[in-house]
């Protein structure tokens, strides 16, 4: 009875044995770990570098005087400070024309990013949510738009808006800001999977309607969707230069890209005095509202993503 009893008992004790040791052998050994944690902390640090230090550059640098910039170090603080007086000059030189870009830059983010994630919602929710015929082809259109780089379009769209005589005014960029092909295929996607189809009959037996449905009930589920679709077109639009460049003509209708860009070309010879240091402190206060948005929009962006993982 022993010898049958413990024979068992053996195996067993081996059979534990030889699990315990791939367990180990998958996990690999603490050095290895160790090692490996490492390699990724090193290659975290340097994508953080090259992250912050144009940022960093940008702030060191507008605190220098025009003449500190190039006697000075640029990666460090050098001569006078003189970085309010900088930001003082950026806001009333040539007659306080840098204030009316940033307001022309944001009408194009509120009005063309806006218009462009709200209409991505609608059109992306009603092709994921709705079969009709065609259905397939308005699937095939999308992703060939989403293909087409954004410069390619820029010259047929400056010849249409000049037959209709909308070039050289704010229509001319808030309009081609109002599509977004990716935008669509990102909620169409996400809607796919976020919207229960059960969910939606229920809303439907009780006598909701599809419009009260969608903003009531779907609009909620796609909250993450949405908000990484409204971060995508913000930064898109904030940074849209090619576009206003073609486009427009006349200095008052500039957003910021292309105001600065013309500041820098003037850096040459501005009065008899360069202006590369308005130049740089005006890229700094151009950046910083970007910076604003995304620290306001993660946390939407997060907390839904949350919900979904804890739903699901």
């Amino acid at each position: 009875m022993t010898a049958t009893t413990t024979r068992p008992a053996r195996r067993a004790r081996k059979a534990d044995a030889a699990q315990t040791a791939r367990k180990a052998n998958a996990s690999g050994s603490p050095g290895s770990r160790k090692r490996h944690s490492l390699i990724l902390s090193l290659l975290m640090t340097v994508m953080l570098l090259y992250a912050l230090l144009p940022l960093f550059w940008l702030v060191v640098n507008s605190s220098k005087t025009p003449g500190a910039l190039f006697s000075t170090f640029g990666l460090w603080f050098g001569g006078p400070f003189a970085l309010w007086s900088n930001i003082h000059q950026v806001l009333t030189y040539d007659n306080g024309i840098f204030v009316r870009w940033l307001a022309n830059t944001l009408l194009y983010v509120v009005v063309g990013a806006g218009g462009a994630t709200f209409l991505a919602t609608l059109a992306g929710y009603g092709l994921a949510k709705y079969d009709f015929p065609g259905r397939r082809g308005v699937f095939a259109v999308v992703l060939g738009a989403v293909a087409v780089p954004g410069t390619a379009l820029a010259v047929p769209t400056f010849l249409l808006f000049s037959h209709l005589h909308l070039a050289n005014t704010p229509w001319s960029v808030i309009l081609p800001s109002l599509v977004s092909p990716f935008g669509l295929y990102l909620i169409w996607v996400y809607a796919q999977d976020a919207v229960p189809a059960e969910l939606l009959e229920a809303a439907r037996i009780d006598g909701a309607s599809e419009m009260r449905t969608f903003f009531q009930i779907s609009l909620r589920l796609l909250t993450p969707g949405v908000v990484t679709v409204l971060l995508f077109t913000v930064v898109a639009t904030w940074n849209n230069y090619f576009l206003p460049l073609i486009m427009l003509s006349t200095p008052q209708w500039y957003p910021l890209t292309v105001g600065l860009n013309d500041w820098d070309q003037q850096s040459f010879t501005a009065g008899g005095q360069a202006i590369y240091n308005l130049v740089i402190t005006g890229s700094l206060l151009t950046v910083i509202p970007i910076m604003i948005a995304f620290l306001v929009m993660q946390r939407y962006w997060r907390s839904g993503l949350a919900a979904g993982s804890v739903k699901m």
